[in-house]
């Protein structure tokens, strides 16, 4: 029987609950010798309720799990199936609005300028899936020389995301190489800390950027026009989720993977 059916977090609350029962034994009422991960796991499917105390307790104690999770809701409302090729309407709206998905003045680019293939990918900096994804980023900027990138913020788990994606545009605006708009995003989304203004402001100090026009910029029109034009290709593209990435006239939602956006690249070249 799959006991996964009674509620939406059974396996981890297995993990929890066993952790727990071994501890103490508090919630079967059983000794430590006579239960073990199989009484537990029976109990549970007979007592799927009792999970909940166990498993509030423990997103109160680890709150960045709830933002994985949601990362994850998000980036599977579109599909996770990688392979699917977008929809006939999809690929008609990535060329209706390719101007500003491909060539906006409101975005950071890396790699070849000049690439032969464009992959743009929409990321949030709190964003699990998108800090796991941002090794295979540079693994294509290092690997491929005929690529260009296209990154575009997409702040959709709550304020610190928004804060420090102002800062991250505000970067851009003074960086027109692009060297130091990449440095703060390897250091900010390869941190395993909460992204939040402070950490983003830290990161930007020490970059050597002019930190009095980064906090002028930051509350000015050039980065509400920004985050607002990456909200709005959200929105004709159908990405709910982050990490997406948009490689010729595809749409790919979640963190797919090297191999498949490396497929995705070769396939645009043809």
């Amino acid at each position: 029987m799959d006991v996964s059916r009674f509620h939406p977090y059974f396996a981890a609350g297995v993990v929890i609950l066993a952790l727990f029962a071994g501890a103490a034994g508090f919630m079967l009422g059983r000794s430590e010798q006579s239960g073990g991960a199989s009484d537990v796991a029976a109990y549970l499917e007979k007592n799927p309720e009792a999970l909940d105390p166990a498993i509030g307790a423990y997103l109160r104690k680890h709150p960045e799990v709830l933002k994985e999770m949601l990362g994850g809701l998000l980036a599977k409302g579109t599909g996770d199936d990688a392979s699917t090729e977008a929809a006939p309407d999809i690929a008609a709206e990535i060329q209706e609005n390719e101007e500003a998905l491909f060539r906006s003045p409101h975005q950071a680019v890396i790699g070849n300028p000049r690439g032969d293939v464009t992959l743009v990918e929409f990321f949030d900096y709190n964003c699990g899936f998108c800090k796991r994804a941002l090794a295979d980023t540079l693994a294509l900027l290092k690997d491929d020389a005929k690529l260009r990138i296209v990154l575009k913020e997409l702040p959709i788990l709550g304020q610190n995301s928004t804060d420090v994606a102002r800062i991250a545009v505000a970067i851009r605006m003074q960086d027109a190489g692009g060297e130091k708009y990449l440095a703060f995003h390897r250091q900010l989304l390869g941190g395993h800390e909460v992204a939040d203004a402070a950490r983003a402001m830290e990161i930007a100090g020490s970059l050597g950027l002019d930190m009095e026009k980064l906090g002028a910029d930051m509350d000015g029109g050039e980065v509400d026009r920004t985050l607002a034009e990456s909200r709005q290709l959200a929105d004709a593209l159908n990405i709910s989720g982050t990490p997406s990435y948009v490689i010729g006239r595809t749409v790919l939602p979640g963190a797919v993977g090297i191999d498949t956006l490396r497929d995705r690249v070769r396939l645009a070249r043809r």
